[in-house]
């Protein structure tokens, strides 16, 4: 097996290779077809997050340890399984639930295992997708994804199920009634445009200073897509919204767009926030009641609503986000675009000796 791995933070990724290894009790051993590259793959391979102020979050602090194979996003093909993976036939193509909690706390079985305080999420805490082969604990992970290319499915295991989770916790009258102010248009917010007509959206009004990303925007579907960096920026965000902005979804994260957010929104709005850029902002407390205002931090999902996300995806036939594929040993590279802003819709590692999609 070849896997791509953190041996220290910060530095470049080492090729390892090591046996195979085997499934064991209800464990699933799935061969890699496709892993994206995500923004938090770039959080973990650097080992913080800004938490402004010179103060840092470090992946040692979470919990995360050395070596680690990186890759959340993952679509394979099941190449064996433990004697107790009941319904994993081997050959099933498969998208996996990667925010895996410890199956047994109260968190867990309220359906939230994403939110458990003893994570086991693969790619983060657990060995993921950098890899040719990766093991999954049980087959309830997995999601069947038919006939469906593996580098379309992958990113719905966190981009798509992330922006999908956000995008449900606005109030559905406001969804349907109001366009969506949307910070960014990386895969989150590419993906947040495509879903938000498929969820009976008003529309997306889409804010990012790249021009390429911005015209991505406009093709996955946004009504307008409007440069920060323009004079007037703020009264056009306004009028593309209707005139008052009712919801914001921020998949930047950062001091600059929670911000402008804030000033944004109207008596009463919304603000769910996914990016996790970095910074920090002064918040007047008497600000959220005087303004009735409604700011929610929104962490990817659960697994239910993934298989909810999936069958919109398979029932409603949604375009897919564009994407890049590149060879797993390109895994640096990737990284390296990804962090600099080269990157349009998102990258899909393939091993270096794939097999046919099946």
């Amino acid at each position: 097996m070849i896997s791509y791995q953190v041996h220290r933070f910060g530095a470049r990724l080492a090729r390892v290779v090591q046996e195979t290894p085997r499934p064991d009790g209800s464990q699933v051993l799935l061969r890699v077809q496709a892993a994206g590259v995500c923004h938090t793959d770039i959080h973990t391979w650097q080992g913080w997050y800004d938490m402004g102020g010179g103060k840092r979050l470090t992946m040692g602090d979470r919990g995360v340890g050395l070596p680690l194979t990186l890759g959340h996003e993952v679509a394979g093909q099941v190449a064996a399984v433990g004697p107790q993976a009941a319904g994993a036939a081997v050959g099933r193509r498969c998208l996996v639930y990667p925010w895996i909690g410890c199956g047994e706390c109260k968190v867990c079985r309220r359906g939230a295992e994403q939110l458990c305080p003893a994570p086991r999420f693969l790619g983060i805490f657990r060995a993921g997708g950098y890899s040719d082969h990766v093991l999954v604990p049980h087959p309830r992970y997995l999601i069947d994804i038919g006939d469906m290319p593996a580098a379309q499915a992958a990113p719905y295991a966190c981009s798509g199920l992330t922006a999908y989770s956000a995008l449900r916790k606005f109030d559905p009258a406001v969804l349907r009634e109001e366009r969506v102010v949307i910070f960014g248009a990386g895969g989150l917010g590419l993906m947040a445009a495509t879903l938000l007509p498929a969820l009976d959206g008003a529309g997306a009004v889409v804010v990012e200073p790249d021009a390429a990303r911005r015209e991505a925007a406009l093709a996955a579907g946004a009504c307008e897509a409007i440069d920060p960096a323009a004079p007037d920026f703020m009264a056009r965000v306004r009028s593309a919204a209707g005139g008052s902005v009712w919801a914001v979804l921020d998949c930047v994260g950062s001091a600059q767009t929670v911000q402008s957010a804030l000033d944004l929104l109207t008596k009463g709005g919304q603000f769910v926030q996914i990016g996790l850029f970095g910074g920090q902002i002064a918040l007047p407390t008497p600000l959220l009641p005087i303004r009735a205002l409604s700011y929610h931090g929104s962490y990817v999902g659960s697994l239910e609503e993934l298989h909810a996300l999936m069958a919109l995806v398979r029932d409603r036939a949604l375009p897919p986000v564009p994407t890049t594929c590149r060879c797993l040993a390109e895994a640096d590279a990737a990284l390296d675009d990804l962090e600099h802003g080269r990157v349009v819709g998102r990258v899909i590692l393939q091993p270096e000796r794939p097999g046919p999609e099946g």
